[in-house]
């Protein structure tokens, strides 16, 4: 059962070939005898999950149906989730149980998902490797030495192990995208508003953005469904109407312009990379499409501006996290400054502390028009290069990742080579546009992601064309060995 996708349980429950509590505790106990090699979960929530598959199974038999309901998923650990604790990866909240559902919990559970638990990721989705985590680092199924990216990693290896077949997580700057890429998984951004951010705990609030990681695009649009639409308590959720995204797989290609950016296969990109990126067009031109060379001439300021602009959200949303109401608190303080300085020095990691460090440098006085506004002025740049293309093309095709995943360790003592592999994922995140990653071939044995962008609310188009794409190559039914 580890093996099916969540179209296929979706299928298998409502023929009754098994039951929801049975599927349950075969991937309870897959977690139990697996995940100790590759730590993709912070806590499991077993008596929560039966629970839930028990009501799922009453649900079905009284009548009722659903994509979801019954189907195991896991949530990323910054989705508060009541009564079990939510510590986004940090000693900080080691302690903390949140006393409310997040909205993209209390959406999907209505909807009759099972939550396996809470997986691991880089501390308050700081990282791009799962490595800076107060509970250890991730490893990628497909090779233990090599990280399965930042900052879902847990999320990204736990479907990729096949120990669930889907998970929520979040992007910031590539956070879905690229362990997607890295883990051979399909990852989807939502446009910034499409999915409700309360009860998600902050990083950078104009760019954090929930959605799902699964097997297919077909998984993505079912979990989406059950994710997106208008939370009246988010003040950045959008009021617009969710189509029906597994209705939008079927459509044709033919016709559809896809812009493939020159600057794009620059020196930093991987030849070998680039070359199953080619095979990717031409597979999809086999579909119908018609490519166009297009140009984004300020994709190359989108970092130093993400790396100005997120921080100095994050150095204002960890403000709150003092060692007073909530989480960690030093022992014995001498006095409230010492609290505050003890608290935040212990229970932030270095990564962390990093971000919030040059987030405070760039806001503060004589230097904030010097960094934070000339960041501002190059995210709207940016936007309006993706503005500009999209009234030449439908959707914006190139590689998710420079290069394949790096060993773990290999990047800890230079953060800003890590940086640099976001560089084809923050501009989506900066202009606020869905994106998405699908399976696209190997490079020595490590999976390669391709990366489709799209125009605001159009992630139904994005899931067609990585629909069609899967139903024509078979790199997304590929196994790691020994899962």
């Amino acid at each position: 059962m580890h093996h099916m996708t969540l179209a296929e349980i979706a299928r298998g429950l409502a023929d009754k070939k098994f039951s929801s509590v049975e599927l349950t505790q075969t991937l309870l106990a897959r977690i139990a005898q697996l995940d100790p090699q590759i730590n993709s979960f912070i806590s499991l929530t077993q008596d929560l999950a039966l629970g839930q598959a028990k009501a799922a199974d009453e649900r079905r038999a009284n009548g009722e149906s659903g994509a979801l309901l019954g189907a195991p998923i896991a949530h990323k650990d910054l989705f508060c989730t009541q009564g079990i604790r939510t510590s986004c990866g940090s000693k900080m909240l080691d302690n903390f149980k949140a006393p409310y559902d997040a909205t993209v919990v209390a959406k999907l559970a209505a909807a009759g998902a099972v939550t396996l638990g809470k997986t691991n990721m880089d501390e308050f989705a700081m990282g791009s490797a799962n490595e800076s985590s107060w509970y250890g680092a991730v490893k990628n199924p497909w090779n233990l030495e090599h990280v399965p990216g930042g900052s879902s990693g847990g999320s990204a290896a736990a479907v990729a192990a096949r120990l669930l077949p889907a998970a929520t997580a979040t992007d910031t700057g590539g956070s879905i995208r690229q362990p997607a890429a890295f883990t051979n998984l399909t990852g989807l951004k939502p446009t910034y508003g499409r999915v409700s951010r309360w009860g998600m705990i902050a990083y950078a609030s104009s760019l954090d953005q929930g959605g799902p990681l699964a097997r297919t695009a077909e998984d993505c649009a079912i979990l989406l469904q059950g994710m997106a639409g208008f939370d009246p308590n988010d003040s950045t959720s959008i009021d617009e109407p969710v189509p029906d995204y597994s209705a939008s797989l079927s459509g044709s290609l033919q016709g559809l312009r896809i812009g493939v950016p020159k600057e794009y296969f620059s020196a930093g990109l991987d030849p070998r990379i680039a070359e199953l990126i080619h095979n990717s067009i031409k597979e999809l031109e086999k579909l119908g499409a018609v490519i166009k060379e297009i140009s984004l001439p300020n994709m190359q300021h989108a970092i130093p501006a993400y790396y100005v602009i997120a921080p100095a959200e994050a150095s204002s949303n960890l403000s709150r996290f003092d060692g007073v109401r909530f989480g960690y608190r030093c022992e014995n303080p001498a006095n409230l400054e010492d609290l505050y300085k003890r608290s935040r020095g212990e229970g932030f990691g270095s990564e962390v502390q990093r971000r919030i460090m040059v987030g405070a440098y760039a806001l503060s006085a004589g230097y904030y028009d010097a960094y934070y506004l000339k960041a501002q002025k190059i995210r709207r740049l940016v936007k309006n290069d993706f503005m500009t293309a999209f009234n030449e093309v439908d959707i914006i095709l190139g590689p998710t990742t420079p290069n394949p995943a790096w060993k773990l360790g290999a990047k800890s003592s230079d953060p800003v080579a890590a940086y640099l592999e976001d560089v084809y994922t923050i501009t989506a995140n900066l202009a606020g546009l869905p994106g998405l990653s699908m399976p696209a071939g190997f490079v020595d044995g490590l999976p390669v992601g391709v990366q489709l962008l799209a125009p605001y609310f159009q992630e139904g188009r994005l899931l067609n064309v990585a629909h069609q794409y899967q139903l024509n190559t078979d790199w997304h039914t590929r196994t790691p060995t020994g899962f």
